[in-house]
């Protein structure tokens, strides 16, 4: 029967493993396995392989074992779709139908998204809500989300290790990654779900700017001020501590000690060093006039351009300002210091909640890209909602890019539908069968990045404008680039813009304390801002007409996520370590969720009221 096929192939025009003998026979006995498995003649066997060959667009007449694979799944996709034909009334019962038996649910209740086509397809003239639909009544899983379609097989499919964890805060509280055998299921197994936790509160304390803002428009005029102001209102704070007495005019000259508060730029239009460092004042104290400042009387520093620092020194000739002590860290306002137990938990709707909330969270952090540059298949977006699916965190927060425009598919316009059908159909849907298979207790946070193809290439950024369906509003909330917000009374601040890369290209020290990744997240909320630099480095689209209030951080966070093309980290930092009550924060760099054509990182964490009893993991895929 073996040459039987080789014949009919070779009638059709196809070889069969080129001139290796021993390749030809051991297709030659998969095919034969093929023919008796799902009782098929020679003939039929060549047409059902005609089929595939002409709709994977196949390369060259030869027949070689890496095409096996596929043809197999399209063979069991033809069975399967013949079988359901030929018997209509027909039902394949799969996990949850079982599931639904054993604890009695709605029969109704729906799961969650399979593997994405190939195509992305899309009916004309049907609305968003519609075609946010459910499309299976399977629990995800990962081996069925490993092939992105059945007759295609990926490099990201191709990893052996589904989850890893590369590194860990506070061990001894953080709960196992699930081993691959946990994690892939079939639809045979029975699985029963856990149902989640509580559901926790969302109050966004800061989301600016608004959705359909007018940018693009900023003047000089919005520049200035918004640089005057940052130095006004931090020499405003420095008086207000009584420490440091009123700043005076840097530029005078003067023999006596005084304390200047201003602006660290650079002298050319290189890179910042120690002999082009100037300081400019604020328009009040000095008339925005720079003066040079010398720091070879300070043993470490770190400094970068756009920095509001404080000095003391002396200024004896009126060109270059001696400095004896530098402050790089500014005052919090008395507002912003206020007992966090005296804030009220609201959640989302408005209404006050009537528990006192502990501050328990747990949270699964991820960040763009989330698809691999090889396809636009979303893959590795797909394992990690599986993923979330297992763990059921409370919180699920999901940054930017997710359209990304570095995407090659993206730059050279190959794709056959526009960026707002693609987050539609490949981002929202999958969203949304996520958190209808959880339930109402899981809530979704989206935040936009200036990669997004379909977004608004500005920053700060506003928060994606959705007609979302009126029973996931609930649960999906979009917030602008840079936001803040709050769940469980734990504060987070969010912002997408690489800062950390961008300030890593840019700061200079002498001596500096800890280590540098640290010094550069603290420097953030140092100078009370997601975007302290100044000039913003090449290709940051700054618009100071919506900067005023919107890059401001009024309140050190508890948990600080800065998405960074740096390595991937969890840190627990502190601010004010001189003080008797050094404030602990929080900072997560989740890394990005695809790189290459390979799955990336994500963060799970676990806030247990204070940063002592937080657990974290850093997460390969």
């Amino acid at each position: 029967m073996e040459e039987e096929i080789r014949a009919e192939f070779e009638s059709s025009g196809f070889s069969i493993g080129g001139a290796d003998p021993g390749a030809a026979a051991e297709i030659l006995s998969t095919l034969l396995t093929y023919c008796i498995n799902y009782k098929m003649s020679p003939a039929d066997l060549v047409s059902n392989w005609e089929v595939y060959y002409l709709n994977r667009q196949l390369d060259g007449l030869k027949l070689e074992s890496s095409y096996l694979d596929g043809f197999l799944s399209h063979l069991q996709n033809e069975v399967k779709d013949r079988t359901i034909k030929e018997e209509t009334s027909l039902h394949i019962y799969s996990s949850n139908d079982v599931d639904m038996l054993l604890s009695r649910t709605h029969p109704d209740e729906e799961g969650f998204l399979d593997t994405p086509g190939t195509k992305q397809e899309k009916p004309n003239g049907e609305s968003f809500n519609s075609e946010l639909t459910p499309l299976t009544t399977d629990r995800p899983s990962s081996s069925r989300l490993a092939k992105t379609n059945g007759d295609r097989i990926t490099p990201f499919s191709q990893r052996v290790n589904k989850f890893t964890q590369q590194y860990v805060l506070n061990s001894d509280n953080t709960p196992s990654v699930p081993s691959k055998n946990e994690i892939e299921s079939t639809e045979d197994e029975i699985i029963r779900r856990v149902q989640p936790s509580k559901r926790c509160t969302l109050q966004v304390q800061r989301s600016q700017p608004e959705p359909g803002c007018r940018f693009m428009y900023d003047r000089i005029e919005d520049r200035f001020n918004y640089l005057g102001d940052r130095i006004r209102k931090s020499g405003s704070l420095f008086s207000a501590t009584g420490l440091c007495g009123e700043p005076a005019d840097a530029t005078l000259a003067s023999e006596e000690s005084m304390f200047s508060v201003g602006m660290v730029i650079c002298d050319g239009e290189g890179r910042l060093n120690e002999k082009s460092i100037l300081l400019q004042g604020s328009v009040e104290h000095s008339r925005g006039q720079r003066v040079r400042l010398d720091l070879k009387e300070l043993d470490q520093f770190s400094l970068f351009p756009g920095q509001v620092v404080g000095i003391q020194g002396h200024n004896p000739s009126g060109h270059c300002f001696v400095v004896s002590k530098l402050i790089d860290s500014i005052p919090n306002s008395v507002d912003a210091q206020l007992p966090r137990a005296k804030k009220p938990a609201v959640d989302s709707e408005g209404h006050q909640s009537s528990d006192i909330l502990s501050r328990v969270l747990s949270s699964v952090i991820a960040a763009g890209p989330y698809t691999t540059t090889d396809n636009l298949l979303f893959e590795p977006l797909q394992e990690l909602l599986s993923y979330a699916c297992h763990k059921q965190p409370q919180l699920l927060v999901l940054m930017g890019p997710f359209i990304d425009s570095d995407h090659p598919d993206i730059k050279k316009g190959t794709v056959d539908q526009s960026f707002q059908d693609i987050f539609l159909f490949e981002i929202m849907r999958k969203l949304q069968d996520f958190t209808q298979y959880l339930g109402h207790n899981v809530r979704v946070i989206l935040v936009p990045s200036v990669r997004d193809a379909h977004h608004d290439f500005v920053f700060p950024q506003p928060a994606f404008d959705l007609n979302l369906p009126e029973d996931i509003t609930h649960q999906i909330t979009c917030l602008a680039n840079p936001s803040l917000f709050s769940c469980n009374e734990i504060h987070f601040s969010c912002c997408t813009m690489d800062i950390l890369k961008h300030l890593s290209g840019e700061e200079i020290s002498r001596k500096p304390p800890g280590d540098r990744i640290g010094r550069l997240c603290a420097h953030i909320l140092k100078q009370q801002s997601y975007y302290p630099l100044y000039p913003p480095a090449a290709g940051v689209p700054l618009d100071f007409s919506l900067a005023n209030g919107a890059l401001e951080i009024s309140s050190a966070p508890d948990v600080l996520l800065l998405p960074s093309d740096l390595a991937p980290f969890v840190k627990v930092l502190s601010l004010d370590e001189g003080s008797e009550e050094p404030k602990r924060f929080i900072c997560v760099n989740p890394g990005r969720l695809a790189k290459g054509i390979g799955g990336g990182t994500f963060v799970e964490l676990n806030y247990n009221e204070d940063t002592d009893k937080t657990s974290a993991s850093i997460i390969r895929i």
